[in-house]
């Protein structure tokens, strides 16, 4: 059972903390300084915090002190404060020029689908604490995450979780395609984006294959705000003990994320494309806490970092063979808006 604390100086909460809600909307909060480790044992709680393509070694950072409470109450140490922030909106060049370099890759068999990032750019005056306090009070299916060290951090609500530990059950999700809220009927059948889903789902059924017998639920459309997405459900009872560090990256980065096929090729390849658009390190990353009993994990998306006045709003899309260019770059704007959305209703 993790320590309850009493309620720290909003000062002492901002300088080096990392929290993750869970789907029964308590939230797990490390306070720092943190110690970054390789191993962990069973009875002591950790972050897993790492970047999206950087090995799980030296991933664990075990805070100084750790606590459990609900969502609601931990949400009340943010005082909600307006965010003001000047957007500068990305120039569809350099993803145009990605684009093409992908749909190459793609005609010439290189991958199947892949998903680069596009970032807007603005600048804000103590942002911080205004993205923390809109994070923090998002609720199911929205997961609240964040890190913050001092001046910079990142913080978001994402929908999407890679998995959840408890004993011998491990939980994922299959989460791909998207459309806006009013398209939901047309979304339902349409083919690109079924496909682009179908292409996580099954290979993250065949990746726990050799770890028993995986059960995949129907998929369905998840409801999240002004946005729908593809849901897929997955569950198993695992064959023999696996560690958290071993089934991430036995998972991660799922094609709603990464290329398929994940090679090392393939992943150098959309690293190179990442950065090249001037992504965060850690977007789209495994982020995850581990309290000596159970282990929960989320993708970090929908989600905003801020380094002093600068702050970068990340989103990717999954391009396969049927996609067109304009398409992508509306979905790229739809899901940004989301974001913002969540920073406006505070």
């Amino acid at each position: 059972m993790l320590q309850q604390r009493h309620r720290l100086p909003m000062e002492d909460i901002s300088n080096s903390m990392a929290w993750l809600a869970r789907d029964d909307q308590s939230v797990i909060v490390g306070h720092g300084p943190f110690q970054e480790v390789r191993e962990i044992s069973r009875g002591q709680p950790a972050f897993y915090i790492r970047d999206f393509a950087t090995p799980a070694g030296g991933a664990w950072k075990l805070p100084s002190a750790t606590e459990c409470l609900p969502l609601e109450e931990f949400r009340t140490r943010f005082p909600v404060t307006p965010f003001h922030c000047e957007w500068n909106a990305p120039d569809a060049g350099p993803f145009s020029t990605v684009f093409q370099e992908v749909m190459e890759a793609i005609r010439g068999g290189l991958f199947e689908k892949t998903v680069p990032v596009v970032v807007e750019r603005g600048t804000a005056e103590n942002p911080g604490p205004a993205i923390m306090a809109a994070m923090t009070r998002q609720v199911m299916p929205l997961r609240s995450y964040g890190w913050v060290d001092g001046g910079s951090g990142f913080a978001g609500a994402t929908p999407e979780l890679l998995l959840s530990l408890s004993g011998s059950r491990l939980e994922t999700m299959a989460l791909a395609g998207t459309a806006k809220q009013e398209d939901r009927e047309v979304f339902a059948v349409d083919e690109k984006e079924i496909r682009e889903h179908e292409y996580v789902a099954q290979t993250l059924v065949s990746k726990l294959q050799n770890l028993g017998h995986p059960v995949r639920q129907q998929r369905r459309i998840l409801d999240v705000g002004t946005i729908v997405h593809f849901l897929t459900l997955i569950g198993i009872d695992l064959d023999r003990e696996e560690t958290p560090s071993k089934l991430v990256d036995l998972l991660h980065p799922t094609p709603a994320l990464g290329p398929l096929p994940r090679t090392k090729e393939t992943l150098g390849l959309l690293q190179q494309w990442r950065s090249r658009l001037g992504c965060p390190e850690q977007f789209g990353a495994p982020f995850g806490v581990w309290d000596g009993e159970r282990f929960d994990a989320v993708v970090a998306i929908r989600g905003i970092w801020w380094n002093a006045h600068e702050v970068l709003l990340p989103a990717g899309c999954g391009i396969i063979e049927a996609s067109r260019l304009v398409n992508e770059w509306r979905e790229l704007r739809l899901k940004r808006d989301s974001v913002k959305r969540l920073l406006s209703k505070i």
